[in-house]
């Protein structure tokens, strides 16, 4: 059996090569998933670096949120409070304010991974300074930073640069002096950091003099932390929260991971999709492989070998197949990768603090992973050769038998059932889980999986809709073109499993391409119908530079000031969020269970006019101080009523709200979960981010020339800002185009090898046709009617599973944002695009079909 597979290798070399690209192929897209899945999760679980490490106490004013690690605390400390106590050896102030980051272009540096960008105050003291200099020097003077490497490096920033900052109040211009690390890391587990003098961090944070958010505390010689601790937690009393540094590291270590799970999570779920697509490609080539050499596999029968001989010749080379594919395909995963890192970095995720991974998860998963590829759709085909009887050596071509159509709809009878348990998981989802983004994406994944396998067994049935079809497409050719439309009906009919291999990879391809697009279109179709119902203000003034969600970053406060005397503007309306946890009530789900922490978005907007900007479902009466209006789904969920209090703790501490009314925000962009009058805004938290400025009246150039002073502002009209603020929402839609443009790739490669090979297959076939008096024109008529008949099979059960998918997303998430009503012109444009890739991967097969000479036509196989 070695003997004869190293001979099958000799003389069949391009047919397996053709083979071995689609399974290396394969293979790259599951080890650069893997391996930016990899990076993904380093850079949002952050690198271990910490700017604690030096630190032994720290001391925050007030309380903190023990859910929240990265959470301010609501209180303020003084330095020399805590500098006097016995047992201390150095102290530093410490204050972390959010900031935007842009180059001169107006460009903005996107922070690490999940991360946000900080101001910080830079560390003099050499006890306590985690900062290393990398190049430059520290900071000295008021419009002097500096900056941490991952921020230089992906804004391609150098000491002596100049950039942008935004602060909540303000927009300045910077130099950078220096370019540190922390613990030889690029970032912190926060994200990235801008250093600069304590006195001008302390004034953007707009603290009194002299105090701080936190304190730092490094412990004399042989006083240990616990106990240093203790001694300032009882001196200090309820006025400071006072704890090691070190737990705080491993508090915030544990909640990094937790996203990096997630994220791992959410890449994850689109290389599964990568693992599905290599799978069916290797399976559809390597069938065709094997149904190549179907006289050959008889032939071994005829002379003594056994099924079980033929399965094991089968898997051998599967086995070197797939070990010289993982091989290979290992090495591609990492440009692969780095093109994935650069596709989300452009999205707003980047990961590139995190270096390529070389362990052995990033390198014997993908390749046991491609063996396995290989051995599966091998399994398929060595069955199906052990099973050819050795009669089949005496035939010019093979017909399926009838006596498989059995097996065959079994098969697809389970992988159906298999699919419609993940449907009704992902309605058991619909049921239990209250509404919001972690129910949405259950419920997606597990129709994802279900789609999947619907793929799979639409798949197995395809060569019983070849005859059909086929049918139809020959009684066409027939009018069309005569006896060449006659033959080719004949050699579609004759072998179903040939045409359905390539129709089964076009399949795939087109519901790929027609389920991603009709998602993008309905959402982007809603936010559009959305935000222009909800945002009645003709122009809004929002930022260049984007968040690392997507959307417009935050604005300075000031910007609202510049527009409210231009003539001919009504209203100019600062726009405000901040996030908060509630309190209480506390969850109502029952006494028995632990109860979860429940935090949402407060959005801040003057109530005088209100109206006049946003267009609120509901009508939320005018909010005084003390007063919050919730969205109808916080409501519900929270089983809260009108007029009940609720107690929330935002940046500055507890605040009792009372809900004074219900809304809906159809849009999900303006107030999403709960509003409040800008006097409640700064109860809640005086640093809260402006997300854009709501105005009308006045003309675009007007906006533009008062606000020409401040960098990185831009004046957007409604349909234009509805676009920009949903892009956040519609990342992860913008996130899969890299993963599902690749993953076409490998499909429409499978179906070229497929077609390729099923030309080769017939050498015999076309050269005796040559020899009867048929041309070479029509022998490429014969072998384009069969790529319509792909074309038309593959397009209608793509369609139908895009369709059917959006159809079942719409049912069981209960969302608006999808809706099975896609535009007309897309199934004709998805049509006209798999006639096109199908065309062209056919013709090469056919020009070559009617060169082949008599000669060689009486000597193939």
């Amino acid at each position: 059996m070695w003997l004869i597979a190293r001979r099958s290798f000799a003389e069949g070399w391009m047919r397996l090569a053709a083979t071995l690209l689609a399974a290396l192929g394969s293979i790259a897209l599951i080890a650069g998933s893997l391996q930016f899945a990899l990076r993904a999760q380093e850079a949002v679980s952050g690198s271990d670096a910490s700017e604690y490490f030096r630190a032994d106490v720290l001391v925050q004013g007030g309380t903190v949120d023990a859910d929240d690690p990265y959470a301010p605390p609501d209180g303020r400390i003084r330095l020399d409070q805590v500098e006097s106590r016995p047992g201390v050896a150095a102290v530093a102030g410490d204050v972390a304010v959010a900031v935007t980051a842009a180059r001169l272009d107006e460009k903005a540096v996107t922070a690490s991974a999940e991360g946000r960008t900080l101001l910080r105050p830079w560390v003099s003291d050499p006890r306590l300074n985690p900062y290393r200099l990398e190049a430059g020097r520290a900071p000295a003077g008021d419009g002097e930073v500096a900056v941490v490497r991952h921020m230089s490096r992906a804004g391609k920033l150098r000491v002596g640069d100049t950039m942008t900052l935004t602060l909540p109040r303000q927009t300045r211009r910077v130099r950078i002096a220096g370019v540190v690390t922390v613990q030889g890391r690029g970032a912190v587990a926060a994200g990235d950091l801008v250093l600069a003098p304590p006195e001008t961090v302390r004034r953007a944070a707009m603290l009194p003099a002299g105090t701080w958010q936190s304190v730092w505390v490094k412990a004399a010689p042989g006083v240990p932390a616990d106990r240093l601790r203790g001694e300032l937690a009882r001196d200090l009393g309820g006025a400071a929260t006072v704890r090691t540094a070190q737990s705080v590291r491993q508090a915030q270590t544990a909640a990094a991971a937790g996203e990096g799970a997630s994220i791992a999570g959410i890449v994850g779920l689109l290389a599964s999709v990568a693992i599905f697509v290599g799978l069916f490609v290797v399976a559809n080539t390597f069938g065709t492989l094997v149904r190549q050499r179907t006289r050959r596999l008889a032939l071994l029968g005829a002379i003594g070998a056994t099924p079980r001989q033929i399965k094991r010749l089968i898997r051998l080379e599967a086995l070197v197949m797939g070990t010289v594919a993982s091989v290979g395909g290992v090495a591609a995963g990492y440009p692969l990768s780095a093109l994935l890192t650069r596709l989300f970095a452009r999205d707003g995720f980047d990961v590139s603090a995190a270096d390529a991974q070389f362990g052995w998860v990033a390198l014997a998963v993908p390749a046991a992973a491609g063996i396995l590829v290989t051995q599966l759709a091998a399994w398929r085909a060595a069955h199906r050769a052990a099973g050819v009887s050795p009669v089949q050596a005496l035939r010019s071509t093979v017909t399926e038998p009838r006596g498989r159509r059995r097996p065959r709809l079994l098969a697809a009878s389970a992988i159906f059932a298999g699919a419609g348990f993940w449907y009704a998981v992902a309605v058991a989802v619909r049921v239990g889980e209250p509404p919001g983004p972690d129910r949405t994406f259950g419920v997606a994944l597990m129709i994802t999986f279900g789609s999947m396998l619907t793929v799979t067994g639409l798949a197995v049935l395809t060569p019983f809709f070849v005859g059909p079809l086929g049918g139809l497409v020959g009684r066409v050719g027939t009018s069309v073109g005569g006896e060449t439309g006659r033959l080719a009906h004949a050699t579609i009919t004759r072998s179903p499993r040939r045409v359905s291999s390539a129709a089964s990879s076009l399949m795939l391809g087109v519901a790929l391409v027609a389920s991603v697009a009709m998602v993008t279109l309905s959402v982007h179709d809603r936010f559009q119908e959305a935000g222009r119902q909800v945002m009645a203000a003709e122009h809004a003034v929002a930022s260049t530079a984007r968040t690392a969600e997507g959307g417009p970053a935050p604005l300075a406060r000031d910007v609202a000031a510049r527009l409210a005397g231009i003539p001919g503007v009504s209203r100019a309306t600062a726009l405000t969020q901040t996030q908060v946890k509630l309190v209480s009530p506390s969850d109502r789900s029952g006494p028995d269970q632990e109860p979860e922490p429940f935090r949402f978005l407060v959005s801040g907007a003057e109530q005088a006019g209100l109206r006049d900007v946003l267009r609120l479902g509901g009508r939320p009466p005018a909010l005084r101080p003390g007063q919050i209006a919730l969205s109808s789904t916080v409501m519900k969920e929270r089983g809260l009523r009108r007029g009940e209090q609720i107690v929330v703790r935002g940046a500055q501490g507890r605040v009792t709200l009372t809900v004074a009314g219900v809304y809906h925000d159809p849009s999900h962009l303006f107030a999403e979960q709960a509003l409040v009058a800008p006097a409640t805004m700064d109860r809640l938290d005086t640093n809260a981010a402006t997300q854009a400025v709501l105005v009308r009246g006045g003309s675009p150039q007007a906006l533009a020339r008062a606000v020409a002073a401040v960098p990185g502002v831009r004046v957007l009209d409604r349909d234009a800002y509805v676009d920009a603020a949903s892009a956040s929402l519609t990342r992860a839609l913008r996130a899969t185009y890299g993963f599902v443009g690749m993953a076409l790739l490998l499909a429409l490669f499978g179906m070229a090898t497929t077609v390729s090979m099923s030309v080769a297959e017939r050498t015999r076939e076309f050269g005796l046709l040559g020899a009867v008096g048929a041309t070479m024109r029509q022998i490429r008529s014969i072998v384009r009617w069969e790529a319509a008949t792909v074309v038309a099979l593959g397009t209608l059960l793509g369609l139908a599973i895009a369709t059917g998918t959006l159809a079942l997303l719409h049912v069981t998430t209960g969302s608006s944002f999808l809706r099975p009503d896609p535009p007309w012109w897309l199934f004709p444009l998805v049509t006209a695009g798999a006639a096109v890739a199908t065309l062209a991967t056919s013709s090469l097969p056919a020009r070559r079909a009617a060169a082949v000479p008599v000669l060689e036509a009486a000597k193939a196989e």
